[in-house]
């Protein structure tokens, strides 16, 4: 038990503590967060980067009555722990435990979910904006946000709508030289020169020096440093890439001084109009060996601490679709000089590395800018390239525009590879691949495919590289199996039939196929044959198998990790209405209307009726209800 966080029903008792007493806390946090890598994987060196930030933000601030946006989300942790959620803690990432990222239905602390990146200074401003339109406007809005999304194109559109309003907000940007790997970009290099410049260091211990001799808060010969600071600075750097927004910058000072940053934040609390406070951290804060590797401990496997060494404590995964993606990947870049390869702050999540590292010229990270990822890829697809732009489902949402208009309307060969397409258990809503197909099956030129196993990741990409039009391939967040039959090679709009049976047919969609496989065995046992197909193709559909499928089989069930609305079993639908096939044989099973909590992949799947029993189920109902229908006939 630690003794003073379990004792924390909300952040009010930070508002009296003494530094060294929040520093205590802080040590408590780290102690929490090691523990709790010793059960699951979980964000793990954002959140201990971030720990004296937090206190400091709730020693100062009323975040009840405040507004507090966390940019991304998954540096919540700290957080969540001083505000009435210790005693729940164990449970975070877990089916029916809390959320790793903020949750309103948790607790009022959080307002929004914020699952991914660049957001929070568009809806912090959007709060506060709201706050004074409803006489509301003692209420500071606050956002943090990271270097490695700062570059989103939206905090940019933010900030430019922030310096015409000339609203009481606050930015605090946390600068730790990362995002998941290594931060990329000019904004990157801009701020790496704000914190090393040498006359600005010098100037900045100076006045930190006679800062920590003031009172705590409130001595007006603090502000008049400050401002002689601010006047210093301007005069020596010109005018800022902040400044000329329209915000006050501040900056940078130590993310892991708990008095400096009280100080710093009780000064610009009141401050009028927008302002920027550059706060310093480090990602992997207080445990050295996500210090030195703060990549790796980013979301690190469960493990337990020996003495400073980490132990991992699971082992003997087998190989992921991503795996198999990123090899493919690998394997088309040494065939072929005009593939290259874009991605967004995801070269670690999508196992990258190799690829960035063996073709240093071919791959491009552009950051947390989704939109731009895929525009880009349409400038090299325009000039002869092969573009492949690696990112997952949920976050190529973002660049959905110019999927329609740079990439489908202009009819380029970009090939797009999503990751984490499906249900990607604890990372919960915000990360469930669930949207894609029917966010792109709706435009014309797409070719959309979906590997059932392990063996077609390449032969896909190798398939959809030399298509003369855009594509996708769309696989999950998941181990890949390998099924053993006769090799059939990828022809377009081409199912693959595993095995034939005339009491029903499933047709399963991508990784959904193990679960039809194992189906069918179950049914067999039944006294059921039914066929298995491998659909392959989500966009254009197998035409030819559909016929067959509708007028030899007493049932037709399809399969997908994805939603029903728009989704491949609806276009299996529209294609039997519009070729007059009795639709009443038919059931769509996948994901219904209604954003899915974050569990373990399996039990979502069964909780769904996804996995091999809910299958069968379905199938043994459609048996029995055709079979029925048949006596009544006689």
């Amino acid at each position: 038990m630690h003794e003073m966080l379990s004792k924390l029903e909300s952040a009010d008792p930070l508002h009296s503590m003494s530094v060294e007493q929040l520093e205590s806390l802080g040590v408590e946090i780290r102690d929490v967060l090691c523990n709790l890598l010793a059960t699951r994987t979980a964000h793990f060196a954002s959140n201990l980067g971030v720990v004296e930030l937090c206190l400091a933000l709730h020693s100062v601030f009323d975040f009840r009555k405040d507004r507090l946006i966390w940019d991304t989300g998954h540096q919540i942790y700290p957080h969540k722990l001083i505000t009435g959620r210790y005693h729940e803690f164990q449970s975070i990432r877990t089916k029916g435990g809390l959320m790793g990222y903020p949750n309103p239905v948790e607790s009022d602390y959080d307002l929004f979910m914020t699952g991914h990146a660049g957001c929070s200074v568009s809806t912090a401003l959007g709060l506060k904006s709201g706050d004074d339109l409803m006489d509301q406007a003692s209420r500071k809005s606050v956002a943090v946000i990271g270097d490695g999304a700062f570059p989103s194109g939206i905090v940019f559109e933010a900030m430019n709508n922030a310096g015409e309003l000339n609203s009481d907000l606050i930015v605090i940007l946390n600068d730790n030289k990362m995002s998941i790997c290594p931060r990329v970009g000019a904004v990157a290099n801009y701020l790496d020169r704000l914190r090393t410049n040498p006359f600005y260091t010098g100037l900045k211990s100076e006045v930190v020096k006679v800062l920590n001799k003031l009172p705590l808060f409130g001595d007006p010969a603090e502000k008049l440093l400050a401002q002689i600071k601010e006047g210093v600075k301007a005069g020596m750097v010109g005018g800022m890439l902040f400044e000329e927004f329209g915000f006050r910058y501040i900056g940078p000072i130590d993310g892991h001084d708990i008095h400096l940053m009280r100080k710093y934040l009780e000064m610009i609390k009141d401050q009028k109009g927008p302002t920027l406070l550059h706060v310093v951290t480090e990602k992997g804060r207080g445990y050295k060996p996500a210090e030195k590797d703060p990549v790796y401990f980013h979301t690190p496997p469960a493990f337990e601490d020996e003495d400073g060494s980490p132990k991992i404590v699971t082992s003997g995964e087998k190989p992921a679709f991503t795996n198999f993606a990123r090899d493919a990947i690998l394997s088309q870049m040494k065939k072929n000089d005009k593939v290259t390869v874009m991605t967004a702050a995801m070269c670690q999540g999508n196992k990258l590395e190799p690829v960035r590292d063996a073709f240093p010229d071919r791959f491009f990270d552009v950051g947390i800018c989704e939109s731009h990822a895929v525009a880009f890829a349409a400038g090299h697809a325009k000039v002869g390239l092969r573009p492949i732009v690696a990112i997952y489902s949920t976050f190529l949402q973002r660049s959905y525009d110019q999927i329609f208009q740079e990439v489908a309307l202009q009819n380029l060969p970009v090939t797009m590879m999503l990751d984490r397409a499906g249900l990607t258990g604890p990372d919960g809503p915000t990360h469930h691949g669930l949207f894609d197909i029917g966010y792109m099956r709706v435009f014309p030129n797409i070719v959309m495919m979906a590997p059932g196993d392990a063996t077609e990741v390449e032969p896909m990409l190798e398939f959809s590289l030399n298509l003369p039009g855009p594509s996708s391939i769309r696989y999950p967040k998941t181990t890949a199996p390998s099924f053993e039959r006769p090799t059939q090679r990828i022809e377009l709009g081409k199912s693959e039939t595993l095995r034939w049976g005339t009491d029903g047919a499933i047709i399963a969609c991508g990784a959904s196929l193990q679960q039809a496989i194992t189906a069918a065995d179950l049914l067999r046992e039944e006294g059921l044959e039914v066929a298995v197909i491998n659909a392959r193709f989500i966009k254009p559909l197998d035409i030819d198998m559909l016929t067959r499928v509708f007028e030899e089989c007493r049932f037709v069930v399809t399969v997908e990790e994805g939603t029903l609305m728009g989704g491949f079993g609806s276009a299996v639908l529209e294609t039997a209405c519009a070729n007059g096939w009795d639709t009443r044989v038919l059931r769509t099973l996948g994901i219904p209307d209604r954003f899915i909590e974050h569990g373990e992949r399996n039990d979502l799947l069964s909780d769904l009726g996804l996995d091999a029993a809910g299958v069968v189920k379905t199938c043994l109902a459609l048996s029995e209800r055709f079979s029925n229908a048949s006596h009544a006939g006689a």
